[in-house]
C-alpha cells in the first residue's frame, strides 16, 4: 500500500522512511508518483498549507497523501516569521537572508525564546487528520554551527547549549519538531485496522 509524502526533499523523505519503516505501507515522493508541479501553499496557516498540499495530490492522483509544513515563531516577535518562515526576507527562499533578518529584528530584545513548529496533515481514506510537534528554544545572537538548514545555525533547542547546526542531524533527528510530528502520524498508522 502506497502513501505519498507529497515532497521531494530527500533529507525529510529519508527521515520518515526510517521512523515509519515498520508498516507494511510505503512511503513515495512526488517524483514517484510523476508529480512534478507547483503545489500551491498560499495559506495563512502552517495547518492551511499541509491540507492544502495534502489535499491538492489527494485529488489529483486519488491517493492517500501526506503533507507538513514548518514555521519558526519568535516569541518577541508576536510569533513571527510562522508561515512566512521560507521567505521571510522575500521570495526565493534564502535561509541567509532570513537568518540575517530575523537577527537584525532581535537586535536588543532580552527575550530570545523561540520554537520550531511542524504540522503534518494527512488524507486517508477520504478523512483528514492533522498531527503537531513542536521543539522550544531560544535564538541566538549570531550563526553557529555548519550542518543542517534553514535556522538551524540560530536556534538552540531547550535543554542543549549548542544550535541545530552544531547539534547535527543524529541528535536533531530524535529531538526535531518534525520527528515529533512523524512520530505522531506513525502512531496514527499502526492503529489503523486498514494496515493489520
Amino acid at each position: 500500500m502506497k502513501l505519498v509524502f507529497a515532497t521531494n526533499n530527500k533529507h525529510k523523505l529519508d527521515e520518515v522512511r526510517k521512523i515509519t519503516s515498520h508498516h507494511p505501507v510505503e512511503i513515495v515522493s512526488l517524483a514517484e508518483i510523476n508529480c512534478f508541479d507547483d503545489i500551491p501553499e498560499t495559506a495563512d496557516t502552517l495547518e492551511g498549507n499541509a491540507l492544502q498540499k495534502a489535499h491538492y495530490i489527494q485529488k489529483k492522483f486519488g491517493l492517500n497523501c501526506f503533507a507538513d509544513d514548518t514555521g519558526l515563531e519568535v516569541e518577541a516577535l508576536n510569533n513571527a516569521p510562522g508561515v512566512y518562515s521560507a521567505r521571510y526576507a522575500g521570495p526565493g527562499h534564502d535561509s541567509e537572508a532570513n537568518m540575517k533578518k530575523l537577527l537584525h529584528e532581535m537586535e536588543g530584545k532580552e527575550n530570545r525564546k523561540a520554537r520550531f513548529r511542524t504540522v503534518i496533515a494527512l488524507v486517508w481514506n477520504g478523512k483528514t487528520y492533522t498531527f503537531e510537534g513542536i521543539v522550544n528554544g531560544t535564538i541566538t545572537t549570531a550563526k553557529r554551527g555548519e550542518n543542517g538548514f534553514g535556522y538551524d545555525p540560530i536556534f538552540i533547542p531547550e535543554g542543549y547549549d549548542q544550535t541545530f547546526a552544531e547539534l547535527g542531524d543524529n541528535i536533531k533527528n530524535q529531538i526535531s519538531h518534525r520527528a515529533k510530528a512523524v512520530e505522531k502520524l506513525d502512531e496514527f498508522l499502526t492503529q489503523l485496522s486498514d494496515l493489520k
